[in-house]
């Protein structure tokens, strides 16, 4: 999923500002089940974040256009984890518009990732507060997120 850096996510010195990372990819999670046309929870369950393992490997910058590429990890009943990386996409000039399809690998090289993630996500009945079987459906979409490079 791609992001473009708006002033509102930046800090005085026009650098994103430390927590939007973590937002950026929080977004790409949700969008990810909206793009199946479904939520990522169903009646009084859903997934909360128990862990965050994160690398800060450098900045983005006003107008820059990030692309957040996630693989899933380890799928299991009740929890996931997944890897999250922000890279920054290369445009020329900042104003350029949106790339409107996915970066291929030699784009997205290890020096444009300027953070790095991993995620467990636990299942759970919100109601009871206890874990909850991951659906099926969804669990058919996370395996779309098997590394593919």
């Amino acid at each position: 999923m791609q992001f473009r850096v708006y002033y509102e996510d930046t800090d005085c010195g026009g650098i994103v500002y430390h927590t939007n990372y973590i937002k950026y990819c929080e977004r790409a999670r949700s969008e990810l089940f909206f793009s199946h046309n479904t939520l990522p929870s169903l009646d009084t369950c859903g997934f909360v974040v128990s862990a965050i393992d994160a690398k800060f490997l450098g900045f983005a910058k006003l107008g820059d256009v990030l692309w957040v590429h996630t693989q899933a990890q380890k799928l299991g009943r009740v929890q996931i984890l997944l890897r999250q990386r922000i890279y920054i996409l290369p445009t020329q000039p900042h104003i350029s518009p949106l790339p409107q399809q996915q970066p291929t690998q030699d784009i997205l090289q290890e020096k444009s990732c300027i953070f790095d993630a991993l995620v467990r996500m636990g299942y759970v009945n919100v109601a009871t507060q206890q874990p909850a079987q991951i659906p099926q459906s969804f669990v058919d979409i996370l395996a779309t997120l098997v590394p593919n490079f």
